[in-house]
């Protein structure tokens, strides 16, 4: 009995646990992209916000009261919204998004909120608010912002069973899909980062895919790499790094490192002698963070405060959508505003115009005051925009003598046209929503697209072969009389060969795929040996020792488990030629019998198709074969040696 109580305790306070993190620590929502403490620190920073400059501790000391948690988690959460350039406006050190450099201490740097932020992130009228954790003050549940941000700045968070992953893309490319989508299209957009370099997207699958990203490497000359952009999610001290530990280890070769990184990145590669800069250029996308791969997982939190995995589409179709309702209800408050105006001003109008005030001068209750504007009114209800009542006359008799003397007529009804216009306008808005929308969206263009331009360039790559591009500086060769094979091993003809080829073996019985050795005794006799390429054909001639019958063919090892014997003939038989390359001609020489009068034939395997290693092969001919003989010299594939 106990267990089980125990048992549904800890069930319920991990679930309880695991919803709290999803929901109001690492997950963004889809409304505003946001998670908790970014809406906190943005929503804390609209209160502050004055025109000037804030000390970062004051905001974080400001937003503590909205936030459960410490003053580090807002620190470092508004920093990385302020590097992003798009919502709070920076001034002192706030780190290098290049170097991976800190930020200053709060004391010393300041921020305030970007006109854009103020434009399209905030609007208490249609702001919904919930209590604070201690119930103490009033914060928004999520902010109405007017731009796609959960796609501008992208997200990363980890919760308890789900990770999120969402990459930033660019505002322009954004703000036009969105126009896009308006007109009824179905628009594609590609992540754009801060740091430049290269993206393939071939597999980025709309936002749940993954891609590769390069930085830029430009060859100077032929003995000098410049580094200008790295790839998003590292810094230049982590790719010196990288470019370290390859040379390091031999996978490239390079003389020395020089990083003269401040405001753009700049990072110098000096080349030894004998090595080509284009080789080096390769070898850098194939061991170093040169290249990163990105693995891609859109989980927002929805409408219904669930989580849910969509796609980059979804988000965009999602945050037009809202954007449209939210211009509506904006549109349709400042109607009401407009209406309520033209209401009261029509009152003040009518009261001083036909002079309804002299009602009220003999009157000595204040129920016949009210009585008295009342009956004034009646002949001008065809005028009014509603029907009067208590709280217009109450407005109406707070009005001061004063400015019932300087009453300006003309100017009364030049105002009241003034809100007419401006009433018939807002209806012509919400009459067509779509194009209202798309005229807002151009109007943030014109005003905030110049400076971000996309910056990252989209190319698809081509695989970098890891086999080709490593430093051949190991020398491979094999011992026939000792029978020993690897890097160790000296013989006169070695092959060039590097730590991430692999090699294959033929024997009499088995063929086999190994790293390459170091020293590694083989007591079967081999027949060939070289580096594996999964496109060499091989050439296999073996005989049946029982019946004499001689088989041949031709196959590629393009499958194979590393250190599997695999056998590629018949049992019982002996192989007479196995070796890689071009088809060979030969020469199949008969037994010498009373009966048989042609005792030897020419052969092309050239005729036969390429097969399995497993297959049985074509028999040479119907007699029984002696011995082979090849009948003229072929080019050896530059991989093997005999």
């Amino acid at each position: 009995m106990g267990e089980d109580l125990l048992k549904e305790l800890i069930d319920d306070n991990f679930l309880e646990y695991a919803s709290y993190v999803i929901k109001d620590r690492a997950i963004p929502h889809i409304d505003d992209g946001l998670k908790p403490v970014q809406r906190r620190i943005l929503h804390t920073m609209n209160e502050m916000e004055d025109g000037k400059y804030n000390k970062v501790a004051n905001v974080v000391g400001r937003s503590m009261q909205y936030h459960p948690h410490g003053d580090a988690s807002i620190y470092s959460a508004l920093v990385v919204v302020a590097n992003k350039d798009y919502f709070i406006d920076k001034q002192g050190n706030f780190g290098n998004i290049y170097t991976g450099d800190v930020a200053s201490a709060p004391r010393y740097i300041e921020c305030r909120l970007t006109p854009l932020a103020r434009e399209v992130m905030f609007n208490k009228e249609i702001t919904e608010f919930v209590p604070s954790y201690d119930g103490r003050n009033q914060e928004p549940v999520t902010l109405p912002a007017k731009v796609p941000v959960l796609l501008m700045q992208g997200a990363e968070g980890i919760a308890v069973g789900m990770a999120t992953q969402i990459l930033p893309h660019n505002f322009n490319e954004l703000l036009q899909a969105q126009i896009a989508i308006l007109n009824g299209g179905t628009p594609q957009v590609y992540p754009d980062f801060q740091t430049g370099g290269m993206i393939d997207v071939t597999q980025y699958n709309d936002g749940n895919g993954k891609v590769k990203v390069r930085a830029r490497v430009e060859i100077k000359d032929n003995k000098h790499l410049i580094i200008t952009d790295i790839p998003y999610g590292t810094t230049t001290e982590k790719l010196i790094a990288s470019i370290e530990a390859a040379a390091k280890r031999n996978r490239i070769k390079i003389s020395s490192i020089q990083d003269y990184t401040a405001e753009k990145v700049e990072i110098e590669l000096a080349l030894p002698r004998g090595v080509q800069a284009l080789q080096v250029e390769e070898a850098l996308y194939a061991f170093t963070d040169c290249e990163i791969t990105h693995n891609l997982n859109l989980i927002v939190i929805g409408q219904d405060n669930k989580p849910h995995q969509l796609s980059v589409l979804d988000v965009l179709r999602h945050n037009t959508q809202k954007l449209m309702d939210d211009l509506r209800r904006e549109y349709e408050i400042e109607l009401g505003k407009l209406q309520d105006n033209l209401h009261y001003k029509t009152l003040e109008q009518i009261f001083i115009e036909e002079r309804i005030y002299k009602n009220i001068e003999e009157q000595v209750t204040y129920e016949k005051v009210f009585e008295a504007v009342y009956a004034g009114f009646e002949p001008f209800k065809d005028r009014l925009i509603r029907e009067l009542t208590d709280e217009d006359v109450e407005r109406l008799l707070q009005i001061r003598i004063k400015r019932i003397s300087r009453f300006d007529i003309n100017k009364s009804r030049q105002q009241i046209q003034e809100i007419l216009d401006r009433i018939d306008k807002v209806n012509s808005y919400l009459r067509n929503m779509k194009r209202t929308t798309t005229n807002y969206i151009k109007a943030l263009l014109k005003k905030y697209g110049k400076g971000h331009e996309r910056r990252t360039v989209i190319q698809e790559f081509e695989t970098v072969n890891r086999h080709k591009v490593a430093v051949q500086d190991l020398k491979l060769c094999y011992d026939e009389e000792s029978g020993y094979m690897g890097t160790s091993v000296k013989t006169r003809e070695p092959v060039p060969c590097s730590q991430f080829d692999k090699v294959l073996i033929f024997t009499p019985d088995f063929y086999m795929v190994i790293p390459v050795p170091e020293k590694l005794y083989i007591k079967e006799k081999i027949l060939w040996w070289g580096k594996i390429d999964k496109k060499q054909v091989y050439n296999c001639i073996y005989r049946e020792q029982t019946t004499g019958m001689a088989y041949m063919k031709r196959f590629k090892v393009d499958k194979f488990i590393m250190e599997r014997q695999y056998p590629y003939t018949q049992d019982n038989c002996k192989v007479l030629l196995m070796e890689a390359g071009e088809a060979p001609k030969f020469r199949a020489y008969y037994p010498k019998t009373g009966r048989i009068r042609v005792t030897m034939e020419d052969f092309d395997m050239n005729e036969l198709l390429v097969k399995g290693a497993q297959a049985k092969g074509n028999r040479v001919s119907s007699k029984p074969v002696n011995r082979i003989r090849v009948l003229e010299e072929k080019k050896k594939p530059e991989n093997g040696a005999e």
